[in-house]
């Protein structure tokens, strides 16, 4: 025990030494360790900085600190805060606006992730300032009509978003009377349902009516959720002939007036005033989505609003940007429905969305595979139609929308707070204490050309009716609850979106 005792007393300097060492080692390399796989940032408890900063209260110069994935305090430049105790990320005179929200994505996955996936859309989100997206129910294989296909998603999206994702479940005649089915879907977490008036063009997602409708929104008012619908109903208007030219798109045009949206708002019409207070679908709401019709189809929604009834509209970049005059005959790109229409309609689409008419908007980012698109054949009849356009919605948006003198705080509104209030998520879509840290940096003055040389995410760029485009307004970051996934053509090492699930 003696021999022992002196054995460790010789050996003492040494280990101490030792020890040192190591300690010193450490210390000098803490810095070079592996970072966290989801985040571009070393930290987590930092600030963003920058001379414009959008807020509820206006767009402010100031600086936002975040701390473990929220927003724990914002001030402003003339504010005493003194010298930051963290990280300061300096952005200059780019724009700090909350994360865009996209409520209508079709992503394909599980089951056609060939012609897009959660892997590749989530990365197209990012690199667009998109900090969480709502996947529609259909393009998938099976379409999300239940408990269990829901389960299918969320197998699926394990590791392989790079944004938050939500989940909308499918409303269809199989489940439309089955009450327990509908509930379990929504208890498993959908933040609504969607369904469609005309043919979807997918088999195990059937069209639904009136009365699939009435009683979807009954269930729907138990949990206070929204019904979305594809407000189309075929009517006997111009029909397509063998004589007309296939390639022009006034042919396909002519196919789907805008009397097919007209038809079916006035059908949803009346089953709306049922969620008026008091009414026995109180707490459904109904939500008209991609509104090309700036005529008859919006002044029905607008007079229910002042109705009472619980109903909004969103419209989407590409009726706000294209018109039919300019499409040319063959570019099936363009081709989606309800259709691109004339200049005059979208000048009226302009005017409903800066006077608050038109609620908020989305991507319908809806892609496919190019041979399906029939590039080479023009043939609008028989392409599938459908825009792609996840990654290029917010400069889209600010470029066209310049003319009109859309504004930053407009912006925030259209792509960011709305949505979040429609998916009922309190903690996105502005930037506020306590909030998610959900933010898009991006330059409005810097233009580029949307090219071959500009990185794209999209799976199949080629379809993309905006490839060719200039534009302005380039997104440099994106953070997602408060991990810097995507960095001027860098993106995170590791996926790490979360579900947005509903309680």
């Amino acid at each position: 025990m003696k021999m022992e005792s002196v054995l460790i007393w010789r050996l003492l300097p040494l280990l101490t030494l030792i020890a040192s060492t190591l300690i010193f080692f450490y210390a000098q390399n803490f810095n070079k360790l592996p970072l966290d796989k989801c985040s571009l940032l070393p930290y987590h408890h930092y600030w963003i900085s920058s001379k414009r900063i959008v807020t509820p209260e206006g767009v402010v110069s100031g600086a936002v600190e975040i701390k473990e994935g929220k927003i724990v305090s914002i001030v402003k430049e003339d504010s005493k805060h003194g010298n930051f105790k963290q990280e300061v990320v300096d952005y200059g005179e780019a724009v700090v606006m909350p994360g865009l929200i996209d409520v209508h994505v079709h992503l394909d996955d599980p089951g056609r992730t060939e012609w897009e996936g959660f892997l590749s859309g989530t990365r197209a989100a990012a690199a667009g300032g998109i900090t969480m997206l709502v996947d529609m129910p259909l393009n998938n294989d099976p379409s999300t009509v239940s408990k269990e296909t829901l389960e299918l998603k969320l197998e699926a999206i394990k590791k392989r978003i790079y944004v938050d994702v939500g989940f909308w479940g499918g409303l269809i005649p199989d489940n439309a009377f089955n009450t327990s089915a509908l509930e379990g879907l929504l208890s498993a977490g959908v933040l609504g349902l969607k369904s469609f008036m005309c043919p979807s063009g997918i088999n195990d997602f059937p069209m639904t009516n009136i009365t699939h409708i009435k009683e979807g929104l009954s269930v729907l008012a138990k949990y206070r959720r929204p019904l979305l619908v594809h407000a189309e109903v075929q009517q006997d208007s111009e029909n397509y002939l063998d004589s007309d030219d296939p390639r022009a798109y006034s042919t396909y045009l002519k196919t789907r007036s805008p009397l097919w949206e007209e038809a079916a708002i006035r059908e949803l019409l009346k089953v709306t005033k049922d969620t008026r207070v008091g009414g026995p679908a109180q707490g459904a709401h109904l939500h008209v989505v991609h509104l090309s019709d700036s005529s008859s189809s919006l002044d029905l929604i607008k007079e229910a609003k002042t109705s009472g009834d619980s109903i909004t509209v969103e419209t989407c970049p590409h009726y706000l940007a294209f018109s039919a005059d300019e499409i040319q005959d063959g570019d099936t790109r363009f081709k989606c429905s309800p259709p691109i229409r004339d200049a005059a309609n979208k000048e009226k689409l302009w005017e409903a969305l800066l006077e608050g008419h038109i609620d908020l908007l989305s991507s319908d980012h809806s892609p496919t595979l190019p041979e399906l698109k029939l590039l080479s054949e023009g043939d609008f009849m028989k392409a599938w139609g459908g825009i792609s356009s996840l990654q290029f919605v917010l400069p889209v948006t600010w470029s066209y929308g310049l003319k009109y003198g859309v504004t930053l705080d407009q912006l925030a509104l259209w792509w960011s707070k709305k949505p979040a209030m429609l998916v009922g998520q309190e903690s996105k879509g502005v930037i506020a204490v306590g909030n998610h840290a959900d933010i898009v940096v991006w330059e409005p003055d810097v233009d580029f050309d949307l090219n071959d040389d500009y990185p794209v995410y999209l799976k199949h760029p080629s379809i993309s009716a905006y490839m060719g485009r200039r534009l302005s307004g380039k997104v440099l970051a994106t953070f997602v609850r408060g991990n810097l996934v995507y960095k001027e053509g860098n993106r995170a090492p590791a996926a790490c979106g979360v579900p947005v699930l509903a309680k």
